[in-house]
């Protein structure tokens, strides 16, 4: 799969962890930043990686900051990405299941890399759930139509 990821400063650690170790899992990865630990401003980040899953260069997202809320605000004002901020792989799962997420939403001073891969591997291996679902699904990406 083709994974893009992106953080701010406070998760730059936890996402180095995870690109690594997803490319071991044979994922083709995208990091997108930042590239250093110095303070960044989490939304820079958030938009970036919902413009490359817009764009269509990545299957999934995985968004990290402090505490994951930023940065799936920042995710989710692209209608293209549907970002889940998670905790335990339940809601991971049922992000893909119900909501078609395509990018995940994780806080690194709440949660160990050890959650977080859990969380993402509930994330990968979990299918949309289709029909019954689908109607719903279609208005996230036109939230005129509510």
């Amino acid at each position: 799969m083709k994974i893009a990821i992106a953080s701010d400063h406070a998760a730059f650690a936890m996402k180095g962890e995870l690109a690594a170790w997803l490319r071991e899992l044979g994922h083709d990865v995208t990091d997108l930043g930042p590239d250093g630990a110095a303070s960044v401003d989490y939304p820079d980040y958030g938009y970036k990686l919902a413009r490359h899953i817009a764009a269509g260069h990545a299957d999934f997202g995985v968004a990290a900051c402090g505490s994951g809320i930023g940065i799936s605000i920042a995710v989710n004002r692209d209608p293209a990405a549907r970002c889940a901020l998670v905790s335990e792989p339940l809601s991971a799962a049922l992000a893909r299941e119900h909501n078609d997420a395509n990018v995940i939403a994780l806080g690194a001073r709440l949660i160990g890399v050890e959650m977080a891969k859990a969380c993402i591997e509930a994330f990968l291996a979990t299918p949309f759930g289709g029909e019954r679902h689908k109607r719903r699904v279609e208005k996230l990406s036109k939230p005129q139509g509510a």
